[in-house]
Formats: C-alpha cells, sequence, structure tokens
C-alpha cells in the first residue's frame, strides 16, 4: 500500500456515495427491517429477517447482486419488490431526517469545491438514491454531476466512471471510495486512487492497490500538495 500526497491538484474528484460520503448504516437499519416486513406481509419473502450485516456488507454492489447475496433463496418477484420497496423507505426516511454524512464531508466538500475542483458522484446506486441523498443533505449543489448505475444502466463500475469521465472531457481525476469496486473503477481508468477506511462494513483487503487510505474524511484534503 502506498499512502502518498499527489503530485498535483486534480481537475476533477469522483466520489462514491455510501460508505464514503454517506454514513448508509445510519438510514438502512431502518429500512431494512421495514422492506421484509413488506415482502413478508404481501407474501412473497416469509423467512427470518436476514442480517442487516449482510446488506451492508453488500453496499457497492450492483442490486441484482445485493439481493441475491441478502436473500439467495427469494423468488425474481421477491427481489423486483425488494428493489422498489428498498428505493420507497430510503427516500420516505431520507426525508423524515433519517440517515446522516459523514463527519466533515460538507465542510471538506465546500473547500474542494471552493479551490476550483470539479466534483462528481458514481454509485452503483438506484438514480433517484444517488440524486436525492445529497440534495436532502444540502450538497447536492456542489456536485456538476451525479451518476448512478440505475439511470446509465452500466454493468461495472469501471463502464460507469469511463461514461462519466468522457462526457465531462474529464482527463485527470481522483477515484473516492470504500470498496474494490471504487478501486478498481480507478485503476482501470487510470485515475489516483484514495480508499475511504472508516465504514466498517467492508471486507478484508478491499482497499489493496489504493494509491492512499483516509481514516476520515477531512484527510483528504491533506493529500493535496
Amino acid at each position: 500500500m502506498r499512502e502518498m500526497k499527489s503530485d498535483h491538484v486534480p481537475q476533477a474528484i469522483i466520489f462514491d456515495l455510501d460508505g464514503t460520503l454517506f454514513q448508509t448504516e445510519t438510514l438502512l437499519v431502518t429500512v431494512h427491517k421495514r422492506v421484509f416486513e413488506t415482502l413478508a406481509k404481501e407474501g412473497l419473502y416469509e423467512k427470518p429477517l436476514p442480517s442487516i450485516d449482510l446488506l451492508l456488507g453488500s453496499l457497492g454492489m450492483l442490486l441484482s447482486d445485493i439481493w441475491q447475496r441478502v436473500m439467495p433463496d427469494g423468488s425474481p418477484a421477491a427481489h423486483d419488490r425488494a428493489n422498489e420497496l428498498l428505493l420507497q423507505y430510503e427516500m420516505e426516511e431520507l426525508a423524515n431526517g433519517c440517515g446522516h454524512l459523514y463527519p466533515g464531508v460538507s465542510d471538506t466538500l465546500r473547500e474542494l469545491h471552493s479551490r476550483g475542483i470539479r466534483l462528481f458522484i458514481a454509485s452503483n446506486g438506484l438514480e433517484e438514491y444517488v440524486k436525492g441523498v445529497p440534495k436532502l443533505r444540502e450538497i447536492g449543489d456542489l456536485f456538476e454531476a451525479m451518476y448512478s448505475a440505475g439511470q446509465f444502466a452500466t454493468t461495472t463500475k469501471v463502464d460507469l466512471v469511463r461514461q462519466l469521465l468522457d462526457t465531462y472531457e474529464v482527463n485527470d481525476a481522483w477515484m473516492v471510495g470504500d470498496r474494490s469496486s471504487d478501486v478498481e473503477a480507478g485503476q482501470s481508468n487510470g485515475l489516483f486512487v484514495v480508499g475511504c477506511d472508516y465504514a466498517g462494513f467492508r471486507r478484508e483487503g478491499e482497499l489493496d492497490g489504493s494509491d492512499a487510505l483516509i481514516q476520515t474524511f477531512p484527510e483528504l484534503l491533506k493529500l493535496l500538495p
């Protein structure tokens, strides 16, 4: 693991959302329970409530892969309904004030923005959620664009980030995230990769290959020259 400053200020920084900007477990504990209560009431999945740790440990994956991991014995209808309920309940709970950004996210993003660095989000989540979290937590105005697998139907984050880079003519950027998919997306697209080592629900070795690691979000500023 190389832990180093970048040798120059990047043109842009691309952020993952869950586990990077947004402390997802502060929202999902409630949402997870509601989703499976509704599935049970509708007769779509009546087995015991899967562990919330399974869901949290799957963040960063595509939704189709998440449900295969969380309820592998669920029917396609149960998985489809879970997608609908997850988004519905996430947006309801966010509007009710549930779910928090990590400490220092807002101030750090504003500082980066004030230095003229272009800011983007690239997430494997659903479009309404990926755009809704920043808006409802009052940081949405800082981002030039928020890209999601749900909007562009990409099958990997590598492809999602490549599409963003091409569309916005970005040729020098950092990729900041907490999952192996973020590291892969950065490496495959020739970006400086910053691994966020504070989410708490990642797998061992998840951030191997990162150019730098941060233990809190504001440490990102220390990596700038």
